[in-house]
């Protein structure tokens, strides 16, 4: 029964919008009665929720919480290196991972200056506007970035957003070379930041990301790039070390 329940959720993992249990059936070659069943189970845990108000169904929010906990070895193998930078910087920094098609932050150390971002752990962001998302996405293979490029909205959130994957293929060109991406009021107005990706040891991408103010992050880009890029490069060698 939970082979068959997995195998439901990993069609609903690779179709978003979501499936009828028709579809659902022939996906996973089971008779539609039995994916009725399991179907209901999953709803009655919150694992899955109405894909539209007439058929179908998706992945639930659930989920998040639970890929959240999964992520959480790496969360507490990086909390020590997330307090060192915070007491290091002053500033605030994020932990997050990439989780389908958005990134999700997983934990956070707060900085110590009065006027500072908030950051959330559990809540989501889109790939394209943000400083971890765009070093995430630099360090895709390019078979799986295609695959980002079909499936992507580039959603406006502030004027600086970029909404064009040719504008923001070159921006991950320049990430790649640097090893570091930045986020110069693109997601939300008055917050800048700098991010670096890490693979874990079961090759899952996280980032590193420090947001700032805008009005103090200019005069200390290149200082906190310098740090991050030292830190993830050591933090990135032990992880590989963890793999073995």
């Amino acid at each position: 029964m939970i082979a068959r329940a997995v195998a439901v959720l990993d069609s609903l993992r690779q179709h978003p919008k979501g499936l009828s249990l028709g579809e659902i059936a022939k996906l996973v070659s089971l008779p539609r009665s039995t994916v009725q069943r399991i179907v209901a189970a999953l709803d009655d845990e919150g694992l899955v929720i109405a894909a539209s108000l007439t058929d179908g169904v998706k992945l639930g929010p659930r989920l998040i919480s639970f890929a959240a906990s999964a992520k959480f070895e790496i969360a507490d193998f990086c909390l020590p290196t997330l307090q060192r930078l915070a007491k290091e910087t002053g500033e605030t920094v994020d932990l997050s991972v990439l989780n389908h098609d958005k990134l999700v932050f997983v934990d956070h150390v707060p900085g110590t200056h009065r006027l500072r971002p908030v950051s959330a752990v559990g809540v989501s962001f889109p790939l394209h506007s943000n400083a971890p998302g765009k070093a995430m996405l630099a360090t895709l293979a390019e078979t799986e970035l295609e695959k980002y490029r079909r499936r992507l909205s580039l959603a406006k959130m502030t004027d600086n957003t970029i909404l064009s994957w040719e504008k923001l293929n070159r921006e991950l060109a320049q990430v790649r070379k640097e090893g570091v991406a930045y986020d110069h009021e693109e997601h939300s107005l008055g917050i800048c930041a700098v991010g670096a990706a890490l693979r874990d040891p079961t090759g899952e991408l996280a980032a590193i990301s420090i947001p700032v103010p805008t009005q103090r992050f200019g005069p200390n880009e290149r200082k906190l790039t310098r740090i991050l890029q030292k830190t993830c490069r050591e933090l990135q060698r032990r992880l590989q070390h963890e793999a073995t």
